[in-house]
């Protein structure tokens, strides 16, 4: 279905990949990307679950804006494993002034679309979204 406001359709292998992603963890993380001539929001790339916090980062461009949902997997205080499922909306100061509106005005569909992230982030540039930040995120 269209987003209203912006026009873009959700493409079902963002939803399936991401169904993947929460129920079975086969994938770390998945990268979506606005495709403006289709008017559809599509998979770009999928970590695989071996694929580091580091390699995620290095899959954001430096100066286009993406989707992105990054498993992340770590102990508690207790010793339990756990995971989170962040969704982070990547909209560098550098990227295109329409694509960032194209973005902003798409990201709530698209994240009704994908039920079942626990933390959202949004960031402008790499520091606000280090490792740091989603390491202090899961308490």
């Amino acid at each position: 279905m269209a987003n209203a406001k912006s026009g873009m359709a959700v493409d079902d292998e963002c939803k399936l990949k991401f169904l993947e992603l929460k129920a079975k963890r086969n994938h770390r993380f998945i990268v979506f990307k606005i495709e403006e001539k289709m008017q559809q929001i599509m998979v770009e790339k999928i970590g695989t679950p071996n694929e580091t916090y580091e390699d995620f980062t290095n899959s954001l461009p430096d100066n286009e804006c993406r989707y992105a949902v990054y498993d992340y997997d770590f102990t508690t205080i207790e010793n339990c494993q756990k995971s989170k499922i962040f969704f982070i909306a990547w909209s560098p100061d550098t990227s295109r002034v329409r694509s960032k509106m194209l973005y902003a005005s798409s990201k709530d569909t698209f994240k009704r679309e994908l039920d079942g992230f626990q933390v959202e982030l949004q960031a402008t540039d790499p520091s606000e979204m280090s490792f740091d930040i989603i390491k202090g995120r899961v308490n």
